[in-house]
């Protein structure tokens, strides 16, 4: 009887040390996680802070006269007060340069009902 209470107090012991060991590995993976997930947050926060500061400098516009002068054909001359109109990059999307309020399409049917 003695000996079967010995055995099980010995199995009960390394069971408890293979636990214990089971925890340790537990909070090194939890703290790995933890320190990933700081890292990613932070990443987040800098890609935010990029697009915020994308979206905010205003789009490269070069002077009307060049723009009418590059697109006018060989041959013909443009005349000296009529301007080409600025039609936009061809080519270029930009949308990407409007103001993420004037973009967004959640509140259409708030704002503008269906007519038909």
């Amino acid at each position: 009887m003695l000996i079967e209470l010995r055995t099980e107090t010995q199995k009960l012991k390394e069971s408890n040390e293979e636990l214990q060991e089971k925890i340790k590995e537990l909070k090194a993976e939890k703290n790995e996680l933890r320190d990933e997930k700081r890292r990613l947050k932070e990443e987040k926060e800098n890609l935010e802070q990029q697009v915020k500061s994308l979206a905010s400098k205003p789009g490269f516009l070069s002077h009307p006269s060049a723009v009418g002068a590059a697109f006018t054909a060989q041959g013909q001359v443009a005349a000296g007060n009529k301007l080409m109109p600025f039609i936009g990059y061809p080519s270029v999307a930009m949308w990407q340069f409007m103001q993420p309020a004037v973009v967004d399409t959640s509140q259409d049917h708030v704002l503008r009902p269906p007519v038909a």
